[in-house]
């Protein structure tokens, strides 16, 4: 069995989906709903505008009227009327932007003890609507969640489906007739798309061009164990339509190796040397702006190649206090999933057998450079969209989402790009750019409402919010999303997160534990 597999199967086992019905879900859908006063951020670059008010019926945008001008009152009689059962939602003050979009969201896991009712909420309460499942759970069980999420029935955002390549196949695929069986089978099973992590050349290039035929969406993270014969550029010009995190692209940029530089006592099972040596990666590369490093760029930039930087899943590679001490740990981390994070030889991700200043630095390095590159290649032209792939190296789902967006405005992006990231971007990308990813008449009502301008401090977007000191010198705390709506379903993100408290208070009393961390003891 490649260890690829091996990972997947130990790393993601199904777990019972019980959702609590009695806690909070949302109210809606309405036949119409009108959203009040809000000024508005498109999410397809525009500047904001407002205040504005946006109607809904069934689901669906029907009008956004700009009613006033900012600090004039707003001429009542020149508003959008109210319908017989329809819903105001006050919004006045407040920034309405596009329902966020994660391309890379794996919904819990077993090895982890994250049901899918504790992801989903605290992924609707920072405001993400859809996402990609880049594999894990069975077929079977994603188009579940994701039928229920469709029909309200549970508390989720829209799903998007990706099989990790292989997964349920009776036998390893060892031939290109097995895997042009497979991509064809999983297709009629329902599946939105492939995940891959690589394979032999011609098992890879026989996958990914049917897959292309099948018109279905395909991701890729480039596992070291098959890069050397196969890198990013590879699979584009076979048809992957989108990469995760950034293997394969510096060995698409190599000019004077073949293979990266490896210590002759590398173990690839030992993830310590995995991911230290990972962040060495980059400075093996043709440097910026060279001939080389565009030529790669513009190829994949040409064959409409999305990227999913994944920025914050490797960040306490090159931080690991300020990771194992993010405020929100304490309330909404499960015990679980603590554990799970502590430095161990066997949880995936729990690299931390010697981690220290050296590796950092590098890793810090190496984050300038892969940066550089994603900068560019968005101003270049190239999609980039915002995954977070949380539940692994201390990132918790939803709060890592809005570390992402932070990082990407580390690496260069304008506030309105990394919106744009987070939404449109990610709409096109899963070809559903008609329906959602900007607040367009016509499209869905998927909607994020914050309190505080993201544009001026993106740390609003976080559950926790941001601190702030009073003009009376008193430190408070300002933002956390305040509504999600999705599919027109109203959602306060305060009370989704409360939920999440209490399933976390609920395990720390039933285990009698405390957050601690790792090597203390009491």
């Amino acid at each position: 069995m490649k260890i690829q597999q091996f990972f997947l199967i130990i790393l993601f086992l199904s777990i019972t989906n019980v959702f609590s019905q009695e806690n909070y879900v949302g109210d809606g859908p309405f036949n119409q709903l009108i959203i009040r006063g809000v000024t508005l951020i498109n999410g397809d670059g525009a500047p904001p505008v407002g205040p504005v008010d946006i109607v809904v019926e069934n689901n669906k945008i029907v009008a956004i009227e700009v009613v006033g001008f900012p600090g004039v009152a707003i001429n009542q009689n020149n508003r959008p009327k109210l319908k017989n059962g329809g819903k105001e939602l006050d919004g006045t003050g407040m920034y309405l932007l596009p329902g966020f979009v994660d391309m890379h969201g794996h919904i819990g896991g077993n090895a982890q003890g994250a049901s899918p009712e504790y992801v989903f909420k605290l992924w609707m309460a920072h405001g993400i609507t859809t996402i990609r499942q880049p594999s894990g759970r069975s077929v079977a069980e994603v188009n579940d969640l994701k039928l229920k999420s469709e029909k309200n029935e549970i508390v989720a955002p829209r799903i998007f489906g990706y099989t990790g390549f292989g997964q349920g196949a009776k036998s390893p695929i060892s031939t290109k007739e097995q895997a042009i069986a497979w991509v064809r089978e999983n297709a009629k099973k329902g599946a939105d798309g492939i995940k891959f992590f690589g394979a032999e050349p011609e098992i890879m290039k026989a996958a990914l061009e049917e897959n292309k035929k099948l018109g279905l969406g395909s991701a890729c993270h480039h596992a070291q164990l098959s890069v050397a014969r196969w890198n990013v550029l590879h699979s584009a010009r076979a048809g992957l339509t989108s990469m995760e995190h950034w293997y394969g692209l510096p060995e698409a940029l190599f000019e004077d190796k073949t293979v990266q530089n490896y210590p002759l006592d590398y173990n690839y099972q030992n993830e310590q040397h995995r991911f230290e040596e990972a962040g060495k990666l980059w400075e093996q590369a043709a440097k910026p702006y060279s001939k080389h490093w565009y030529s790669v760029m513009n190829e994949l930039i040409s064959l409409d190649f999305t990227i999913v930087p994944t920025f914050n899943i490797y960040e306490a590679s090159r931080d690991l206090h300020k990771a194992r001490r993010a405020e929100w740990h304490e309330d909404y981390t499960l015990p679980s999933l603590w554990k799970f994070y502590e430095p161990s030889k066997v949880s995936h991700g729990s690299y931390w057998h010697d981690w220290g200043t050296e590796q950092e630095v590098a890793w810090k390095k190496n984050y300038q450079l892969w940066m550089t590159f994603i900068n560019e290649y968005k101003n270049k032209g190239g999609r980039v969209t915002t995954g977070s792939d949380s539940g692994f190296i201390y990132q918790l789902y939803g709060f890592a989402y809005i570390r992402e967006l932070e990082l990407l405005r580390e690496a260069g992006f304008h506030p309105l790009e990394i919106i744009r990231s987070a939404t449109l971007n990610g709409a096109e990308a899963l070809g559903w750019a008609d329906k959602i990813g900007s607040v367009q008449i016509g499209k869905l009502a998927d909607f994020v409402i914050v309190e505080e301008n993201p544009l001026q401090n993106l740390k609003v977007l976080y559950g926790t919010g941001a601190v702030r000191l009073t003009a009376d010198n008193q430190v408070v705390r300002v933002g956390g999303v305040k509504y999600t709506i999705k599919d027109g379903v109203i959602y306060d993100a305060k009370k989704l997160l409360a939920d999440v408290k209490k399933m976390v208070d609920a395990e720390k009393t039933k285990l009698n534990w405390k957050l601690k961390q790792p090597g203390f003891q009491d």
